[in-house]
Parts: structure tokens; sequence; C-alpha cells
């Protein structure tokens, strides 16, 4: 090959582990000098993001709508003084956007909402022989949050991903948080709005925007948790409202990892590690491989496809700096690199892929066979594309059902259930040195029977 590959190549399992597979730490965290010298032009001092953050939820908690109007007007450019979306506004968006448009929202909503329909989410009651029982109690939460980004990106597929789960688990008030830009909203954002059943749609962005989500304003009711990706203030306005919140998680920069044997496509191969590197130049596109042929061909082609691609500029800093191919001595091994990376897309592009299927113990989503193309997942295949980054995957899951109910706990103990095990608890109970929760347990146990007591003043009392 000629001139500098535009991805680099580890050869064997240590050298892919240390460069390939070394995740770096997120410098999107921290404030660029071109963000530093905005922040001060904006604030009047040399203030870090998340001390941005912090002024905004204080003034946003003390003083409502008029600190978001004040905000949206600042940062966002937005003189149009409305959080409240408008029915017609949202109606006016929908006959805007180009019909195959529609068609294809409406389809990918569909089909996120045939698969959510098969994740199991039933309350359950156990009784006992002798009367009581326990069991959960499975209900949705009252009103979640989709924080929709209207920046250098707009995804309406992330809102759909959100709220159509939400949707599925029964949530009665699913609301829509969007910023305008240049003085407008993105239709695109409002028609998905409308096809994901948002019963309400908000004009609000950043830091703001989480801040009356969570505390709630004058028009904004708080909300139970708030969900959807953002920029660093967001990220970091969701940090600090979590508690008082729930919150779907701190995302990183997006991640894939495709693992290939020598009946892979190279040109469909290079295509997927493009497609990935294009989000961001903090984008991680990974390739782990037994075949050095197909090693250097996806080398070639990725340099090929390269030249006719609009965000050539990203998707060459996300390579240069994250992306990477490493080549290994086989397929298990590949799969031991995948499962200690963690990945957020795990993709296999092999002869037999479902064999490996099994062998995956940590990624957000496993995309099986060459057709299934991570880029389709995004959009319309059906589970959501909300997954954890960062290696998160050994430990969280992709955006559920579960995200979307509590649970309730039900303890029905009858006299004879509290006579078997009450002795048990009461041990224990007094281990902890709890004698109150021993006595109140003792109270019930002392031999299955009412029992008396005598006041100061010489009364019985039941006991």
């Amino acid at each position: 090959m000629k001139g500098q590959p535009v991805i680099r190549l580890a050869v064997g399992a240590q050298a892919t582990r240390d460069t390939v597979l070394r995740r770096q730490p997120l410098e999107e965290m921290e404030a660029s000098p071109e963000l530093q010298r905005s922040i001060e032009t904006l604030f009047g001092a040399p203030l870090t993001p998340d001390q941005v953050v912090e002024r905004i939820l204080r003034e946003v908690a003390a003083k409502g709508d008029a600190a978001v109007t004040r905000y949206s007007s600042l940062l966002d450019g937005d003189t149009q003084g409305m959080l409240r979306v408008p029915a017609e506004r949202i109606e006016q968006a929908w006959a805007n956007t180009p019909e195959a448009l529609r068609q294809s929202l409406q389809l990918a909503a569909a089909r996120i909402e045939s698969f959510y329909q098969h994740q199991p989410r039933q309350s359950w009651m156990a009784w006992g022989e002798s009367g009581g029982g326990v069991g959960q109690i499975i209900r949705p939460l009252d009103r979640v949050a989709v924080y929709a980004p209207n920046g250098r990106a707009a995804y309406p597929s992330s809102l759909l991903m959100a709220a159509i789960p939400a949707r599925v688990a029964g949530v009665p008030e699913i609301v829509v948080a969007t910023p305008v830009r240049q003085g407008k909203l993105n239709d695109t954002i409002l028609a998905a709005a409308r096809v994901a059943g948002a019963s309400e749609v908000y004009a609000m962005g950043g830091a703001q925007a989480i801040a009356a989500l969570a505390f709630g304003t004058e028009t904004v009711r708080p909300v139970d948790k708030i969900l959807g990706p953002g920029n660093i203030f967001v990220v970091l306005a969701k940090r600090r409202v979590y508690g008082r919140v729930g919150i779907d998680a701190l995302p990183g920069p997006t991640e894939t990892l495709l693992i290939a044997d020598d009946s892979a496509r190279p040109g469909w191969v290079a295509a997927d590690l493009l497609a990935q590197a294009e989000h961001d130049p903090l984008a991680t596109a990974i390739l782990l491989t037994d075949s050095a042929t197909l090693a250097e061909q996806v080398q070639a082609q990725a340099a090929l496809q390269l030249r006719s691609l609009e965000r050539k500029e990203v998707i060459s800093a996300s390579l240069g700096n994250r992306g990477g191919i490493g080549l290994v001595a086989s397929l298990g091994e590949a799969l031991q690199l995948a499962n200690a990376y963690a990945p957020e897309h795990l993709c296999l592009l092999t002869r037999d892929p479902w064999s490996l299927v099994g062998q995956v113990r940590n990624a957000g989503g496993v995309f099986v066979g060459e057709y299934s193309s991570e880029a389709l997942g995004d959009y319309v295949t059906g589970p959501s594309h909300i997954m954890p980054t960062g290696g998160t995957a050994r430990f969280s899951s992709p955006v559920n059902l579960w995200d979307f109910v509590k649970i309730t706990s039900v303890f029905g103990v009858s006299a004879t259930e509290s006579a078997t095990i009450g002795s048990a608890a009461e041990a224990i109970a007094r281990a902890e040195g709890l004698t109150a929760h021993a006595a109140a347990v003792r109270a019930r146990t002392a031999s299955g029977q009412d029992c008396a007591t005598t006041d100061e003043g010489g009364q019985s009392e039941r006991c």
C-alpha cells in the first residue's frame, strides 16, 4: 500500500490490547480552548463546564421559566420565548416531512414496538399454603423525558429508541425536550415525537432543559427519569440531577468492534468501520481478525472508500486516534479480547456467526452476520440503539422496558409462617444489635398466641 494507511494495524493479542483496545480518557469532558473562550465570553468568568452547569441548575431551580428562557436565548439563540411546543407546530412539522421519511419513521417505530412487545414484564405472586404470599408488583413510571439534541447533529432515531420502549412499558406521559437552533426547531425531531406518541414537547435544550425536567418550572412539570444523548453540558447536568430523578446513563463516545474471518467481504467490513467513525472524532471503530489477508484488504478498502465520503475529516480523526485492526491468532482469541473490552456494539462477520453468539459475555448488542450491519441497527432493526459505552456493558444493559418500570415488593406472611421463620429473624436481629427488631418479631411468635401486658396503672393491654 502506498502512503500511510487510514487505519492502523496491530499484530498479536498483546499488541492489540496495548494499542487498538486501549481506551483513552474522555477528553470531551474537558473544555477545549475554543469552548473555554466561549464560556468566558458568555458568562464573564473562566468557569469550567461543570461550574457552568451548576450555575444554570441553581438558577432554574430558583427562577423557573425565566431562567430557562434566559439561558435558551443566551446559549441557543432562541428568541421565541416559547417553552411548550403547540400541537399545531408539531402537525406543521409532520406536514413538512417528505412522505418517504414519514414512512421510514413509521416503519422504524413499528419494528421497535414489535421488538419490545416480546419482553416479559409481569407482576407475580407466590401464595403460601397457610395463607399469605410474596411477590412483585411491576408498574410503569408516571412521567419520563427524552432529550433530543439539535446541534451539529440531530437524532430522531434516538428519540424513537427511547420513547417507544417507554410507551410499550405503559408510561402514560412521555415528554420530549429539544432545543431551538438558528431560530428553528428541527422538523424531523418533531415528526419523530409525533410518531413516538409523545404527550408533550418543549423547546429547550442544554443544562437548562435538564434542570427544568428535574426540578420543574411554572410550565414544565418534573419527570421521574431523563433519557437521551447530549453534549458535555447535558451529560454533566444529568450527572448532577441523578438521585432527584433517574437517568439512563452518562454516555461516552460510541464504539463498534467487528470480529471477522477470511470469509468476510473486505469492502463491507471497511464500510462498517467508516460508518462508525463518522459519528465523532472520538468514536471508536475496531476490527479483530485472524486473517492477515483480510486485514490488509480492509486497510486498502478503507482508504479507497474514504475519498468519496462527506465527513472524511471526522472519519480520519476517529480512525487515526481510536480506530484500528488487531490481527489475532484465532476467533476464540478475538472473542476473549472482545469480552474484556465489552464494546457497545459487537459485530460478528464470520463464516458461522451464530456459533459464536453463545461465547459473548460482555456487549451492548450483538450483530450476527454480514447483513446485520450496525448501521441498520441504528435505525430499523428493532432493539434500541441506546447501549452502554466505555466498557460499561460489563454491568449495564441497553435501554429496555425495565428502564421504564419500577418494582414494588409484596410481603404477606401468615401466622403459621411467622411462627416458623420468626426465630431466625429474631436471631439475626439480635446479632445486629437491633433488639427492637427482635422484640417486634418476638411479639408475634412468643407462642403463636395472643399475650397480654399490664401498664403502670394496672390496666391489661393486648401485645
